[in-house]
C-alpha cells in the first residue's frame, strides 16, 4: 500500500517576497508601494515568516523598523534570488513574438519630454508596441516589468544609465508676463507658481543669484509639473522652470526666460534602460532623442 505523509510547508511566495522588499528598501510603507499592496499586508507576511522561523526578523519602533542581525543576515541570500527571479521572467517575457516596450516615467518627463518625442521613437523601432505608466519613483528594473525608466536623478545613480539632458532652473513665464519685469527684483511683485515636488526651487535660484524676492513660498503649488507649466503658459504666473523639460515649449515661444543664466541643480534627464534583447535598440532610439 503507498504511503504519502503530508510534505513539509515552506513559507509562502508572497511572504518571501515581502520580507525581500522590507528589508531592502527599509520599511514597510516601502515595500508596500513596490508590491503594490497595504503596509498592513506586508507587516501580516512578515509576522507569518516570524512565526514560521521562530525569531524576530525586524525590530518595530515608532519612528519605523529596523532589521534584527537574524533579518541582516538573511537578506543577502534573498538579494541574490530575487535578482535571479527577476531574471528569469524577463527571459521569460522575452519569448513573446510580439517586440512590447513598456516605459516608466515621472509624469512631467512623461508628460512634456516624452509625449512630443513619441512620434520619433515610433519611427525609430517600427515593429514595436510602446506603453507608458507614470510613477513618481523610479521601478526597479531588476524586479518589474519595465523596459525603460525616465526620471530625475543624481548623475552617478544608475551606473550604464544614458543621460539624455542636463536640467538647469530658471524662471519662466508667458511672453505677455516677462515685459512686466525689468529685473529680477521685479519678480517681489508677481505670483510664483511652485511645483510641491521641488519646493526649494525658488529659494536655490534666490541664492544662487543673490536677490531678494520676499517669501519664496508664496503663490500658486500644483502636485503635478504639468499643471504648473500650463498655468505659467496661460500667463497666471511666474515659473521655476526645469529647463531639460521645456525645450519644446521655450522653442514655440509659449514660454520665455524673462532674465538671462540659470542655474545647475544636481539631477539630470536619465534613462534606466533594462537589460533584454531589445536594450541596444532601444539604447539608440532614445540616445537619439537627447
Amino acid at each position: 500500500m503507498p504511503v504519502s505523509p503530508p510534505r513539509p510547508k515552506g513559507p509562502p511566495l508572497n511572504a518571501l517576497r515581502a520580507f525581500e522588499a522590507a528589508a531592502r528598501l527599509g520599511g514597510f510603507a516601502a515595500a508596500a508601494e513596490e508590491l503594490g499592496v497595504t503596509p498592513g499586508a506586508i507587516s501580516q507576511h512578515i509576522r507569518s515568516l516570524e512565526d514560521w522561523t521562530g525569531r524576530p526578523l525586524f525590530r518595530r519602533r515608532a519612528q519605523g523598523v529596523r532589521l534584527t542581525p537574524a533579518g541582516e543576515a538573511l537578506l543577502p541570500g534573498f538579494l541574490r534570488a530575487f535578482d535571479a527571479l527577476g531574471e528569469a521572467v524577463r527571459d521569460l517575457r522575452a519569448l513573446s513574438p510580439g517586440r512590447r516596450v513598456s516605459i516608466a516615467a515621472l509624469p512631467s518627463v512623461a508628460q512634456l519630454w516624452l509625449q512630443p518625442r513619441l512620434p520619433a521613437l515610433r519611427a525609430a523601432l517600427p515593429d514595436a508596441q510602446f506603453s507608458v505608466t507614470v510613477l513618481e519613483q523610479p521601478p526597479n528594473l531588476l524586479r518589474e516589468i519595465f523596459d525603460v525608466a525616465l526620471f530625475m536623478r543624481r548623475p552617478d545613480a544608475i551606473p550604464g544609465g544614458l543621460v539624455l539632458a542636463e536640467d538647469r532652473i530658471a524662471p519662466v513665464c508667458a511672453p505677455s508676463l516677462a515685459t512686466q519685469l525689468a529685473g529680477p527684483a521685479d519678480l517681489a511683485d508677481q505670483t510664483l507658481i511652485h511645483d510641491e515636488s521641488w519646493a526649494e526651487d525658488w529659494a536655490l535660484w534666490a541664492r544662487a543669484n543673490r536677490v531678494a524676492i520676499g517669501d519664496t513660498t508664496r503663490g500658486t503649488h500644483f502636485s503635478l509639473y504639468g499643471m504648473a507649466v500650463a498655468e505659467a503658459e496661460a500667463g497666471a504666473g511666474v515659473l521655476m522652470g526645469h529647463l531639460a523639460l521645456l525645450d519644446r515649449a521655450l522653442a514655440a515661444g509659449r514660454l520665455v526666460q524673462p532674465f538671462a543664466g540659470s542655474v545647475p541643480v544636481d539631477r539630470v534627464l536619465m534613462a534606466e534602460i533594462a537589460r533584454g534583447p531589445m536594450s541596444a535598440a532601444l539604447r539608440a532610439a532614445f540616445a537619439a532623442l537627447s
